[in-house]
């Protein structure tokens, strides 16, 4: 029964906006304005976009983790859920907001607007395969719409070598592509396009050699040692006090949005299932 209220208390919070078809709840709306705020009262729009990412990503600090809330029945619509984060939402949202704030577009439909371009591929929600579900895929998209720069390899990166295919080879576990030809076949050109690139990474090992290099809100991909597998974590690198670079993250389940005690090279050394990681340059829009 309770499973049930809250399904109904979801869709009766369902919009459906002019541009595209979009969900979301009225908490969602006010949490926007918060934020909006926030860069008001903090003058966030005169600092570097890195800068105002963080201060972004700080202000989700203690935010409880919630996985999936982008994947829902039916047609592929914008989920905007902020209410709860993963890792991913975590930085599209910090990414998004910071934009939005360093644009001056301020409004509920700039920011739909803003999460549509960065979440989906050339920013066009075309059904479930247009949405970036690899975040090497992301990191191209946005790359090429000039939304990040992807400084790896400047800042001492070497060669990613990976057969990217974890999607397709468990099929079963994404309900979208299951039983959906279509779909499938779709994931799969996607993953074809992502192996006839080139990546870069630092291998961890690495990392504390080049953080001079990686500033304050720049954004962090974590590669995977899972086979199949590019990315295993995302989140934004933040100076502390200490004049080393940490992680900002949405962690795991059951945990919230925090900062991690240990700078970034020394908190990968620890997981051996965590091999590197991509860094990522926000640009000014």
């Amino acid at each position: 029964m309770m499973k049930l209220f809250t399904f109904l208390a979801v869709m009766l919070s369902v919009t459906t906006m002019s541009f595209s078809q979009t969900i979301y709840t009225q908490k969602d709306k006010e949490i926007c304005k918060e934020k909006f705020t926030l860069a008001v009262e903090k003058d966030l729009n005169k600092k570097p976009i890195n800068d105002v990412i963080a201060e972004i990503g700080k202000s989700f600090l203690g935010l409880n983790y919630e996985a999936h809330t982008l994947e829902r029945e039916g047609d592929e619509r914008l989920v905007i859920h902020l209410t709860g984060l993963d890792c991913t939402t975590f930085l599209e949202n910090a990414l998004v907001f910071s934009r939005c704030i360093k644009s001056g577009k301020t409004s509920f439909e700039d920011y739909q607007n803003e999460l549509t371009k960065v979440r989906y591929r050339e920013g066009k929600l075309d059904g479930y395969p247009s949405r970036l579900h690899y975040f090497s895929d992301w990191i191209f998209d946005n790359n090429a719409k000039g939304i990040v720069k992807d400084v790896t390899k400047e800042i001492g990166g070497k060669p990613y070598n990976k057969t990217i295919n974890f999607m397709t080879k468990n099929r079963s576990e994404y309900a979208q592509i299951s039983k959906n030809e279509k779909f499938f076949n779709a994931i799969k050109d996607a993953e074809a396009r992502i192996n006839s690139r080139k990546y870069y990474y630092i291998p961890k090992e690495d990392i504390k050699n080049v953080e001079s290099r990686i500033k304050n809100g720049y954004l962090i991909a974590i590669t995977s040692g899972l086979e199949g597998m590019d990315i295993a974590h995302v989140g934004i690198a933040v100076k502390l006090d200490d004049g080393r670079i940490h992680f900002l993250h949405a962690p795991i389940v059951g945990s919230k949005v925090q900062i991690t005690d240990k700078p970034l090279a020394d908190y990968l050394m620890k997981n051996k299932k965590q091999t590197g990681i991509m860094v990522l340059q926000p640009i000014e829009p």
